[in-house]
C-alpha cells in the first residue's frame, strides 16, 4: 500500500475520535497538525487539544493510538501531544464550526 494510501485511512479512523466533551471529531476540530507515514509503514502523529489543561489528554492521545494501530495497514503509531501552535477554532473546518454554532 502506498504512503498516501495509508494516510488516507490514518485520516479516516482519525475522524471516528472526539474528545468526550466535544459533539466534533478530532481532525475537523483541527486538532491534527501532522501525520507522517514511514517507509515501513510505521505512523507519526503530531496532535494538539484544544486546551493545554485537559483533563482527557491521556484518554485521547491512547485513543488515537491504538485506533491507528488497528489499521491493518500500519505496522505501530506515535502520538506526539504538542501545544505550538496554539490551537484556536480557526484551526476547525467549516463543517465543525457550523455544528458548533461559530458560523
Amino acid at each position: 500500500m502506498e504512503k498516501f494510501e495509508i494516510e488516507e485511512k490514518v485520516v479516516q479512523v482519525l475522524k471516528t475520535v472526539y474528545d468526550p466533551e466535544i459533539p466534533v471529531d478530532i481532525y475537523s476540530l483541527g486538532l491534527i497538525y501532522k501525520i507522517d507515514v514511514a517507509d515501513d509503514a510505521t505512523v507519526a502523529i503530531d496532535m494538539t487539544l484544544t486546551a493545554p489543561g485537559c483533563s482527557l489528554a491521556d484518554f485521547i492521545v491512547e485513543d488515537v493510538r491504538m485506533r491507528v494501530e488497528g489499521l491493518e495497514c500500519v505496522r505501530s503509531a506515535t502520538v506526539n501531544l504538542v501545544f505550538e501552535p496554539e490551537w484556536d477554532k480557526d484551526m476547525m473546518s467549516e463543517e465543525a464550526k457550523l455544528e458548533l454554532g461559530f458560523i
